[in-house]
């Protein structure tokens, strides 16, 4: 009897609880005085700034980052349809990424209320060497799930010899293409009205990994 020819498909899936949160806000100034806009805006970030490399310093935030002053102009029309003199705007955008999200709610807090402050939003992820460990984890469990399944196609056949032949990412050996592996980071946009510690937690990554293998079976 020739042999039977398998391919099969394994996926596996696992969801994580997120360790870091890389938060994004800006500091924002508007005027009719260039200079006043620019000078205003880097005063009101300093403080901001400050209380980064604190956290930074104590271990609560892993890394941080500041872009420089973006500065740009605008002229608005009255309901006459007069164009008016130009306003300035000035912005210094900063993220930080904190280990310690606890502390990060306490600190959003804090300087949602301090003048020009605009807070982002969260992105939630994983340590880059516990993003690792997990996806080699799910690709491991694919290729174990889709044994398995070739190894009973195999025995519903009467046949009980299966030899792996070829295994690739999902769509290498089919006709569509698609990721080996999607991470779903969730990602949260918060309303600041109100005095309350806000509390920030993320919803679970999941790490998923579809493999596709052929086995010749006998």
């Amino acid at each position: 009897m020739s042999d039977v020819i398998i391919t099969v498909r394994g996926e596996h899936e696992l969801r994580v609880a997120p360790e870091r949160a890389t938060i994004s806000l800006s500091v924002e100034t508007d005027g009719p005085d260039r200079d006043s806009v620019v000078s205003g805006a880097l005063s009101l970030a300093a403080p901001v700034r400050e209380s980064i490399v604190q956290r930074h310093d104590s271990g609560t935030v892993a890394e941080w980052s500041s872009r420089s002053i973006d500065v740009r102009a605008d002229r608005p029309w009255n309901s006459e349809g007069k164009q008016l003199d130009p306003v300035y705007r000035a912005a210094v955008r900063f993220t930080a990424t904190f280990s310690d999200v606890s502390d990060m709610s306490l600190w959003v807090t804090e300087i949602s209320a301090w003048e020009g402050v605009q807070i982002g939003g969260v992105d939630w992820h994983l340590t880059p060497q516990t993003e690792r460990a997990v996806e080699r984890e799910v690709a491991t469990q694919a290729v174990g799930v889709a044994v398995t399944r070739a190894g009973a196609y195999a025995e519903a056949l009467g046949l009980h010899e299966v030899t792996p032949l070829e295994i690739a990412d999902r769509g290498l050996i089919s006709a569509t293409a698609s990721p080996v592996q999607e991470k779903a980071l969730r990602t949260a946009a918060f309303d600041m009205a109100g005095s309350a510690p806000m509390e920030f937690e993320g919803e679970d990554i999941v790490v998923s990994a579809t493999v596709e293998a052929r086995f010749s079976a006998r």
